[in-house]
């Protein structure tokens, strides 16, 4: 006898078991919300995969819908997640849904503002009587929409609340990142600075986001700052889940396509667009998880890269254009199979000398480097060279 439905909750995973087991408690806390079997699966770093908790719940279910435990739709909800389903699909005779990431939803604007009234009372401060600013602090994602979900719930949770302002900002990635944020905010001379984790686990980056409020408030002693808790697994979180669950089981589950740069040609992001170039990343990724997977006790994880390329995105360097050359060289090193990490830095130390690339572990310092540079600079990579005309100075 087939149970008529199920659901997987599909978790990124962790290396922190901490993580995968807050992933697993939601699915068991769904289950009991909607009555149905709800098994959690994941990305990479942890066990069972998505495909695999697709595969134990097919023989008993005849509808299978996969709901991804994911804030934004970046890479992960746009492509490998998909990839997953669509590959379950021809391995199972089973009916597959596929349901929307969490997402801008009421019951977090409430939870988030039940966040910022804990650190209130932490701090002995009232959003009526105090100028209480309030910074809202996610991952950061080199996807534009996704970071721009951020900013709109920041903007949710200022309407209509007596907070002095809400302002979006970004632990790394992409900016403004949390330090340049906190910094700003105190030129107004707050009575209070309220930072919210916008996570759902109590990891790593959590963590980060504490030590930088501890650290401005201790730089700033006429403003009381302290960060609160991520969302964890509140209930309401099955709200939304179950929201999203009635959705794909209607058939009415839509991405904003029209901000996507899978889907549309954005400015700095040419070289993304087309759904091809993401599933095809997305086949990549997972490729080489399997080849690891053959050769390691740990079935998950990511080969260090040869070299670690670092772009300055901080203010002066970002007016000289910084984040073109970043995505141009990403692009540049995509084109040319650099085995490099290239990533965004906060100020280097040579402001005025930008936009500033270092590459590690080489020791090389570009500056005033162009976004026409970046083939160059992918090349020199790839061959194990520097270009002379742009260094400044090597360690």
């Amino acid at each position: 006898m087939l149970d008529a439905e199920a659901v997987v909750l599909a978790g990124h995973g962790s290396r922190r078991e901490k993580s995968n087991e807050q992933v697993r408690t939601l699915a068991a806390d769904l289950e009991g919300r909607l009555g149905l079997p709800v098994d959690a699966g994941f990305l990479e770093l942890a066990e069972p995969t998505i495909g695999d908790a697709i595969g134990a719940l097919a023989p008993s279910a005849s509808d299978v819908t996969v709901l991804p435990l994911s804030l934004f739709a970046a890479s992960h909800v746009k492509a490998d997640v998909p990839l997953v389903v669509r590959r379950a699909r021809a391995d199972h005779d089973v009916t597959l849904h596929s349901g929307k990431h969490l997402g801008v939803h009421p019951a977090i604007v409430e939870l988030l503002d039940d966040r910022a009234a804990a650190v209130e009372d932490e701090l002995g401060v009232d959003r009526e009587a105090d100028d209480v600013l309030v910074v809202l602090c996610a991952r950061g994602s080199s996807d534009p929409d996704a970071n721009a979900d951020v900013h709109k719930l920041g903007r949710l949770l200022y309407e209509g609340r007596a907070f002095g302002d809400v302002r979006a900002s970004f632990i790394g990635v992409t900016e403004p990142l949390l330090e340049e944020t906190l910094h700003t905010v105190a030129k107004r001379r707050p009575d209070a600075v309220v930072v919210l984790p916008y996570m759902l686990g109590d990891g790593v980056l959590t963590e980060r986001i504490r030590d930088r409020t501890e650290e401005f408030d201790a730089d700033y002693p006429y403003v009381d700052a302290a960060a609160g808790d991520p969302l964890g697994t509140d209930d309401r979180l099955l709200e939304v889940l179950a929201d999203r669950f009635e959705a794909a089981r209607a058939g009415d589950v839509s991405m904003s396509c029209d901000t996507c740069k899978y889907k549309v040609e954005m400015d700095g992001f040419e070289g993304e667009a087309g759904g091809a170039r993401a599933m095809l990343r997305a086949m990549t990724h997972r490729a080489a998880h399997a080849d690891r997977s053959e050769v390691d006790d740990e079935p998950h994880v990511h080969d260090a890269p040869d070299k670690h390329v670092t772009v300055c995105t901080n203010r002066t360097c970002a007016g000289d254009g910084a984040a073109t050359v970043l995505e141009r060289l990403r692009q540049a090193a995509r084109d040319r199979d650099v085995d490099a990490r290239i990533t965004r830095s906060s100020c280097l130390g040579r402001c005025g000398d930008g936009p500033n690339v270092a590459v590690y572990p080489d020791g090389v310092w570009y500056g005033d480097v162009a976004p026409d540079d970046a083939d160059r600079l992918a090349s020199s990579l790839q061959r194990d060279r520097i270009v002379s005309d742009l260094v400044t100075q090597t360690l």
